[in-house]
Formats: structure tokens, sequence, C-alpha cells
């Protein structure tokens, strides 16, 4: 069936009116609905090389659905929306905790054992069994997070919707993102990462390994069960010396740190803040 609409979407976007067509607006219909179940995602895994591989079809599917969409008022109690995607539904069935005012639109995937508390999850995302997305946290549109994952008040998991081959946002399992922290374009936080409070993570972010005699910088990627900090390093311009924004990873979590009860256990550890 995915074969099927993969093929349906790559001839709407061959023409340029394909999108328009009631075929293509059945494949969108049906990929979304796809999505919104979590049989289909923007990106899998390669357990084989623990790689992350983009379903670019997917993404194009779901930008097609914005051309064809029309604005429509949504009235939910004393609440009313007016967008081109209804509100996600069936949270009782699906073993979902919604706490208001908290919103996931239609095409979210949010596994049974998810807890939302007053936050947002955009189309696209994917959010694994047992994770919370605490308050004023965002999960933008394509990330993919994993199970027992505890995305802290305020943090700010970004969008990668274009260009439609980039990767999205990964947070893979037993990760504990820290308050006000930000984590955007593609960043992938491999398995039982802690992130400190107020830490951001871009693309272009050094983020160094100080743990040992020498750095060792990465980029784009935090290694399993990294310990990671806001920091900065000295840079020369022409002006002068001035300090400009890094990532520390500090240490590794313990093995008596697994469980999310006792993150905070670790957190304390490294005199990280929450």
């Amino acid at each position: 069936m995915h074969d099927d609409l993969h093929q349906a979407i790559e001839v709407a976007r061959s023409e340029p009116d394909g999108w328009k067509t009631e075929e293509a607006r059945r494949a969108v219909q049906l990929t979304v609905d796809l999505l919104d179940r979590g049989d289909l995602r923007v990106a899998d895994k390669d357990e084989a090389t623990g790689d992350w591989l983009v379903n670019t079809w997917v993404k194009h599917a779901i930008l097609m659905l914005f051309r064809q969409a029309t604005m429509t008022t949504h009235e939910v109690g004393p609440f009313e929306f007016h967008d081109k995607l209804p509100l996600k539904r069936g949270h009782e069935r699906a073993g979902v905790r919604v706490v208001p005012p908290a919103t996931a639109r239609w095409g979210a995937y949010l596994a049974p054992g998810v807890i939302l508390m007053p936050s947002y999850v955009n189309i696209g995302a994917y959010v694994d069994s047992g994770t919370m997305v605490d308050t004023w946290a965002t999960v933008g549109s394509c990330a993919q997070i994993g199970r027992d994952v505890h995305l802290a008040g305020g943090v700010g998991i970004g969008g990668v919707l274009e260009p439609p081959g980039a990767r999205p946002v990964i947070v893979e399992d037993g990760c504990f993102v820290g308050s006000r922290a930000v984590v955007v374009e593609g960043v992938h936080l491999e398995s039982e990462v802690v992130v400190g409070a107020n830490t951001v993570l871009t693309a272009s972010t050094p983020i160094i390994d100080v743990t040992g005699p020498e750095p060792v910088e990465h980029r784009g990627r935090v290694p399993a069960r990294s310990v990671v900090i806001p920091g900065t390093r000295v840079k020369e311009f022409p002006a002068g010396a001035y300090n400009i924004p890094c990532a520390l990873i500090i240490g590794q979590r313990k093995a008596s740190t697994d469980q999310k009860t006792s993150l905070e256990e670790a957190l304390r550890e490294f005199s990280v803040q929450v």
C-alpha cells in the first residue's frame, strides 16, 4: 500500500497541477491518515547502522496537503480555531492523556501512554509510548520522539518540513530535555541523552566533549547517554575576542540513572539545571 501511495504522490508532483487531481487528494488523505495512526513515519531508523532515513515522499504529501486544504473554523468547547487542518481526535481510545489546552494536529502520532501537558504537537511528528510533553513544550512538524522521553517545560523541538529531504529532529528513547532547551535543524539526540536547561542545539552548534584530556567536537548529533549543558568558547573576530555559544558534554549517565524517576539525580551529580 505504501508503494502505491508513494507512486501516486510522485506522479502528482511531476505535473504542474497534479496536486489538484482527485487521485492526488486521495493519496494525500491516506498518507496523512497513516501518519496519524502511526502506521507510517516521516523517518525510520536503520537498526543495522543506527542511521535515520527520511521518507521524502511523505514530506511531499504533507506539503501537498497544505496546498489542497482550505481554511476552516473548528470549535472545541469555548475555543475557536481557524486553520487548514483539524485537530487530532480519539485520545481516549488511543490511551493518551491530553491536559487542556494541549493540542495535536491531525497527522501527528501519539502512542499509548503519552502524556501531553498544555503543549503542542505538529503534523508529521511521532511521539512514542511513555513520553511526557510537559507544559508549553512544542514538538515541531515531523520530529521523531522515542519512548520514555521527558520534554520538560517550555522545550522547543523544532520542525523540519522543508527541504523535504532534510532529516527531522530525532530524540531517541529515554532522553531527558531540560526546561527551555531548544533542539532544531535536524539535530539527533541518541538514546538516553540528558540535555540541561536552556541548552540550544542547532545543526551548526559545536557540541564539545570535555570529559577527556582533549576536546572532541560533534555537530548535529549528541552521542548516547551524554549529559549536555550550555557553554561558550572564545572566538577571535576583527573587532576582538568574544564568547560564542556552544554545548558541552560533561559526562555520561550511569546505570543507576536509567529510571525516569532518578533523572534528577543524574542532573544533580553534574550540577545541571533542570
